[in-house]
This record gives structure tokens, sequence and C-alpha cells, in this order.
């Protein structure tokens, strides 16, 4: 894969040049005409519209049916009897995909959650950020600084397994096993390019696989499909949201998204992350701002409960715009019920403070039958 400089914004001082003001005008002008078409809105009839339209561009290719192909190619018994297996999934468009599942000792049924690791511009490691290694792995030590920064040295998977859940996560195309050798973080521009070369979408297809990794989960023996939740932070946030929006309202009933929740406007701010290229275009669905803005995405998981965890200290998310994206959101859920957000401490990360109100909140939604948090 070539590696080549990206293109970003234009620093200020440089569009302010006679030569490229044009530029600058025009991408004003285009910006201050972005009106989403289905942006939220009460009647009974936007929700039906604005799932066909999330649908259709997130979905790609979607889930095309095929059974669950699945090889358990390790496993071990941790901490409390958890059963950690070490599996190789199909996902969608035909790929596989290395994955981890933890399942907590018993017969169950079990309540389950499926984990959706981060960016973090880190590819050598992926389901691993959130569950930890099988014994002896080589991607030991990156996982355990991976937690250690952000979050308090817990793997979130682990210890939700200790709680009772049932817990699975899957490398996203890029990442731990699905990536190569020296990926960084100028490489992303060009694996997005060629893709769209192939008429897919890097977002897209890590959709696509989210939901397939979603419905295996709820396939597996011992798990009470009534009671299957998702969580993700950073990039894994807004692919929970985004995943929980687009699914079936029976096959995810409830959602935990820390730290990835804006409105469009806020993010499209000089030296924001989105207005870079790379990392932007894991989560860029080609025509989707058109129809919806992120919140208007995940308005559509409701009446079903979310919570959401933002930080006044995170720099990658305004916090005004973190706020009005709340704000935007609230108006989904009839009186407010099953929609929270809830502000913390620390910027972007997930301490032990937010893994506490996580926990609490996910036990009221799924309530496990032997919990010990």
């Amino acid at each position: 894969m070539i590696r080549r400089r990206h293109f970003s914004l234009l620093p200020a001082a440089l569009l302010a040049a006679p030569a490229l003001a044009g530029l600058d005008d025009s991408l004003q002008r285009l910006q201050q005409q972005w009106r989403p078409r289905l942006a939220w809105r009460a009647e009974p009839s936007w929700h039906a519209e604005a799932l066909a339209s999330a649908q259709r561009h997130i979905l790609q290719p979607g889930d095309d049916g095929a059974r669950f192909d699945t090889d358990v190619l390790a496993e071990e018994t941790r901490a409390g009897g958890v059963l950690a297996q070490q599996l190789r999934l199909r996902v969608a468009a035909g790929e596989h995909a290395p994955a981890l599942f933890l399942r907590p000792a018993g017969p169950g049924p079990h309540p389950a959650v499926l984990l959706l690791h981060d960016h973090g511009a880190r590819f050598d490691i992926g389901k691993e950020k959130l569950i930890a290694p099988m014994a002896g792995a080589a991607e030991t030590a990156s996982a355990k600084a991976w937690a250690a920064r952000y979050f308090d040295s817990t793997f979130i998977g682990d210890w939700l397994a200790a709680q009772g859940y049932a817990v699975l996560c899957v490398d996203a195309l890029g990442w731990g096993g699905r990536t190569r050798p020296g990926f960084a973080r100028d490489d992303q521009q060009a694996l997005a390019a060629h893709l769209q070369q192939l008429g897919f979408s890097w977002a897209g297809l890590i959709a696509s696989d989210d939901l397939r990794s979603l419905r295996w989960l709820r396939a597996q023996d011992g798990i009470d499909r009534h009671r299957v939740g998702v969580f993700g932070f950073s990039m894994g946030a807004f692919r929970a949201w985004q995943l929980a929006a687009v699914a079936e309202p029976h096959e995810a009933q409830a959602c935990i998204a820390a730290h990835w929740m804006c409105t469009r406007e806020g993010l499209l701010r000089p030296g924001g992350n989105a207005l870079a290229g790379q990392s932007a275009f894991t989560m860029l669905h080609p025509g989707l701002a058109a129809e919806l803005d992120h919140p208007d995405v995940a308005a559509l998981i409701a009446p079903r409960p979310l919570l959401l965890m933002g930080s006044p200290e995170d720099a990658l998310f305004p916090w005004d715009a973190a706020q009005t994206a709340a704000r935007q959101l609230a108006r989904a859920w009839p009186g407010g019920r099953g929609f929270q957000y809830e502000a913390v401490a620390g910027g972007h990360r997930f301490g032990r403070e937010a893994q506490q109100l996580a926990a609490q909140w996910l036990k009221a939604r799924l309530a496990p039958s032997s919990p010990s948090v």
C-alpha cells in the first residue's frame, strides 16, 4: 500500500491568501447550506423513512443472511470459571474476522454485551483493547498498556463477564488480526480509496460486520436474546449507537456509548479529525450527511434505553456541540425516559467512575441473574 500525504484543512493563514480564498469561500457556502433532509421530527412517519435511509447508507453490503461459520482456535478458563474462546467468525461480504468470546460459568441463559473497540490510531490490537488476550499472546503488552491508558487497567470485557454477562469483541477491518505489519495513520486514506474503488466504504464494511457480530452473539446457545446490549468507547461508541439504530429493535435492548456523540456541525471545525481524512473514513458513510445528522441516526434507538457519556475536557468533541446533540436526542424519548447523558471528568477515557456508572445502568436494563458489581 503506497503512503501519501493526506489532504487536510489548509491553515487559516493560507486560506486567507487571494489565490486560495475561493476554495475557502466555497467550503463555507456549502457548509452553511447543509441541512439534513430527514432531521428528526416528532411525526410517526419520520422513524420509518429515516430508518430506511440509515440502513441504505450505512449497511454496505449489509447482512446477506449466510450461515454463521465459526472456528474455535483456542480456549482457556479464566477467573470465576469464565470460558474464554479465541474465534474466527464469518462477517460481512464473505470475510472472516478474529474474535474473543467470554462465557460466564453456568448454563445460562446469560445476558450478553457486544463490545466495539475504539480507533486510537493503534492498529496492532483491536479486540484486545477490551478483552484480555489469551495467555501468552504476543499482543499482551500492547493490550495492557492500552487498558492502563484509557480504562484504568480494566479489561472491560473480562470485567463484564465477571458480572454475569457473555461478551463478544471482534476485530474491525484494519485492526488486530485484520491489519498488516506497519499499518499506520497515513495508510488509512489509501485503504479507504481502495475499498471505494471496489464499491464499498470502509465505514460501511465496519458497520455491516458489527451487525453480523451482533447476530452471531444472539444466536449462541445459553444467551438470553431478550437481554443483549452493545457498548463502545470512542470510535466504538460511534459504532455502538449506530448499530443499535440500524439493527432490528429486538436485536439490541440497550446501548452504552462513551465519548462519541456530537452534531456534525460541531465536528466540521478547523483542526477537527472529521476534516482531516484518514481516521474520518472509518466513520464516514457516503451520502448519509445529506439525509441525517449524527443525533438523528442515534434517535432511531428510541424508545430503547441509551446511555451516552461525554466530558467537558474531551478535546476531540467540542462540549457545546456535544451538549447540543444531547438536547436534540432527548426529544426522541417521550418525557426523556430511557435516554441518559452523563458528563464525566477526565477527558477522552472510560475510567473507574464511568465504569461503575455504566455497570449500574446496565444491570438495571439487562439484569444478570448473579451480578458481582
